[in-house]
């Protein structure tokens, strides 16, 4: 690996078990191995992700949302932390120009915008939109859940995922006032729980990812008269058989190439993997099949495309697989990696590892971000 180009991996997790925070990783790119190396303090770090110049780490936090800066070797010493005037988020995302950070939130369907600054450090609340209604399934949909917010890929919109009133709410950040303003609605049709949205590298299509109905839809992204204009041009089914009403679609991520799609899903406990069509967006499915695990909370695609990681949630672990495309097949790589109650993981490219890489034990990794944040 001397000469290969280096990673870690940051995978987020709750804090209400064994778990203490944020793990990370030095990652095997060519043979798809995990290597544990610390584990930084965070209470239930329920999702993670990077600033656009990849210089920051933000994560969610019981106390809202909190930044860490990226060092050369990939560890993480905290920067500061912020309250979000409302319940825990679940989901992280920023504009083009990272100059704002949006967390959606599920348990009050509220959509908080924080203002960043250049050195890292995270600054006000400038704006909290709340949605309202109710959506077609009143036990399980009785108020807003916003679960994912991206913006385009022009920076034009902000796209909020409501799982429960089943659409999408786009909004306009007005840059004078620093105001969300809304514009539009996707609505994805009744009991379709909509879970998360993803542009494809061309910005001309949408892909999202519906819990309920267990497929991906494939929208072409305008704009028209400074408006959005999203149409359906196709979708596909998530699942490796037939369809039970105990199947729930839980994570979608596109390959680095942005040539390939992959979409998880609980109960079904799947991978599906399909190509993208280059000149309409389309998707062709290679395989379906097992993740060895139980409730797939999230996929990572190693940088080299030839694996990929599945965050096991209900059973404690991270799989890992090597892909064969042609063949339309994957082998587990490794054993699993056990980790308390993963959530999510990013890949995080950098400029130098140690020169022994090695898989210590959890309290020895817990141990030495101690020693770091003292520093």
């Amino acid at each position: 690996m001397a000469d290969a180009e280096k990673y870690v991996a940051y995978v987020g997790t709750y804090t209400n078990g064994k778990s203490k925070g944020i793990h990370i990783y030095d990652v095997d790119v060519p043979e798809g191995k995990l290597f544990l190396r610390k584990v930084v303090p965070i209470n239930n770090s329920s999702y993670i992700t990077r600033s656009r110049n990849e210089k920051y780490l933000y994560s969610i936090a019981d106390e809202g949302v909190e930044v860490f800066e990226i060092q050369e070797d990939g560890d993480i010493i905290p920067i500061n932390k912020i309250d979000i005037n409302g319940m825990r988020g679940c989901h992280l995302s920023t504009d083009l120009d990272s100059k704002y950070l949006f967390v959606s939130g599920y348990h009050d369907g509220k959509l908080t915008v924080i203002h960043t600054h250049h050195d890292g450090r995270l600054g006000s609340v400038v704006d909290g939109v709340f949605h309202r209604g109710q959506g077609a399934i009143n036990e399980r949909c009785f108020r807003p859940h916003i679960v994912c917010t991206r913006v385009t890929p022009d920076n034009l919109f902000v796209c909020a995922v409501d799982e429960a009133l089943d659409q999408v709410v786009i909004y306009k950040m007005d840059e004078i006032t620093q105001k969300l303003v809304q514009v539009d609605i996707l609505r994805m049709g009744r009991e379709s729980g909509p879970r998360s949205i993803h542009f494809s590298k061309d910005g001309k299509r949408a892909y999202i990812l519906c819990q309920i109905t267990n497929v991906v839809r494939v929208y072409k992204y305008t704009v028209w008269a400074g408006k959005p204009y999203f149409e359906l041009i196709d979708e596909q089914s998530t699942l490796s058989d037939d369809k039970d009403v105990h199947d729930a679609a839980s994570a979608m991520r596109l390959s680095p190439d942005g040539h390939y799609l992959f979409a998880a899903t609980s109960g079904d406990n799947s991978v599906a993997c399909f190509e993208i069509d280059e000149m309409t967006g389309n998707l062709q499915r290679l395989f379906a099949l097992p993740t060895a695990g139980v409730y797939p909370k999230d996929v990572a695609i190693f940088p080299d495309q030839q694996h990929f990681a599945v965050v096991n949630n209900g059973h404690n672990t991270i799989t890992t697989f090597r892909i064969d495309y042609e063949k339309r097949c994957i082998y587990m790589h490794n054993k699993p990696k056990d980790v308390d109650q993963p959530n999510c993981m990013v890949f995080q490219k950098i400029k130098r590892q140690p020169d022994v890489i090695e898989d210590v034990p959890e309290k020895v990794a817990e141990a030495r971000a101690a020693e770091l944040i003292k520093k």
